[in-house]
């Protein structure tokens, strides 16, 4: 295993530099990447991941590239629009919602992004499930309207029956994302009728396999989204909207940019909005240059403990 620091561009989820764990197998690296906050029993799903990559058991493609939007962090208006015109994408997922902002900024970021995307391209919002079911109905048309047209609202509460009310009672799509991911029973999504996408993510759900048999069982159209990865763990999820069999919507896997390096030779960025199928090469070297002090090493090693505990413990 080998643990690298890769700073941000901008602050992301509440991190400014990311750590990430990579670890290697008879067919290349897999990324082990479960942020710091979570406990073993959470983590342990993000290494299945890894392990699969690792032994290159992914399906076959039936697809060569893969369609994405790009993400807007909760940035100033004239940063979105900015970082929204660099990208070549069509689809722009933005956050919005974020604690300690106004209102009014959300509105601000969505109407510089859509005055970059122009009228032909798709906006989407990400709440994480910061409000309420009141707050919902109160915003969503407001942003619906900054925003020229939203193609769907990502996780607007954060209980999936919430997320059943809230899709009954206004017009923008619902996607669930946490109420898939974090949830004991990911398939209360679809037996509510509480979403209109499924949002997969490949690491915390266990993999491409895993993830394949939810996208069937659940009977919703898919966006696969990243969990902040390096190119490494990007590629995972690119193998799995490569291999589901019908693909709707742009993915959220256009997330490289929002680091400042990475670990491969060519990273994934998209071109003309897409990101190509395939394995990038981890570079020997950028493993050096961005390694984790030793300190962050020893957390890391002691969290694959635990994880490996825990398995014990589950096997027994």
């Amino acid at each position: 295993m080998r643990v690298v620091s890769i700073p941000m561009r901008a602050r992301f989820r509440g991190i400014t530099v990311r750590e990430v764990a990579l670890v290697e197998g008879a067919a290349g690296w897999g990324e082990w990447s479960p942020f710091l906050e979570y406990p073993p029993e959470v983590a342990e799903p993000w290494l299945r991941c890894a392990e699969e990559a690792a032994a290159g058991d992914w399906p076959d493609p039936v697809r060569d590239s893969v369609p994405v939007n790009t993400t807007v962090p909760a940035v100033g208006a004239e940063q979105a629009h900015a970082l929204v015109a660099a990208s070549g994408c069509r689809t722009a997922k933005v956050k919005v919602a974020e604690p300690g902002q106004a209102e009014a900024e959300d509105e601000a970021r969505l109407e510089a992004v859509r005055d970059a995307l122009g009228p032909d391209g798709a906006v989407r919002i990400d709440v994480n499930g910061l409000w309420d079911v009141d707050n919902a109905l109160r915003r969503l048309p407001v942003l619906d309207r900054a925003a020229g047209g939203l193609e769907y609202v990502e996780q607007p509460c954060a209980e999936v029956t919430d997320l059943a009310v809230v899709r009954r009672r206004q017009h923008v799509p619902v996607a669930a994302d946490e109420s898939i991911r974090r949830a004991a029973d990911p398939y209360l999504v679809r037996d509510l009728e509480a979403a209109d996408v499924a949002v997969l993510k490949v690491q915390p759900l266990g993999g491409v396999r895993a993830c394949l048999r939810i996208a069937e069982d659940i009977g919703l159209p898919v966006v696969v989204s990243s969990a902040l990865e390096s190119s490494v763990g990007i590629a995972a999820g690119v193998a799995l909207a490569a291999a589901l069999p019908e693909l709707h919507h742009a993915c959220g896997l256009a997330t490289v940019s929002l680091l400042t390096d990475d670990v491969v030779e060519e990273p994934l960025l998209p071109v003309d909005g897409s990101l190509p199928v395939g394995r990038p090469a981890v570079v020997p070297a950028a493993l050096d240059r961005l390694a984790a002090a030793p300190d962050r090493v020893a957390h890391w090693e002691a969290r694959l403990a635990a994880v490996r505990a825990l398995r014990q413990d589950r096997r027994s």
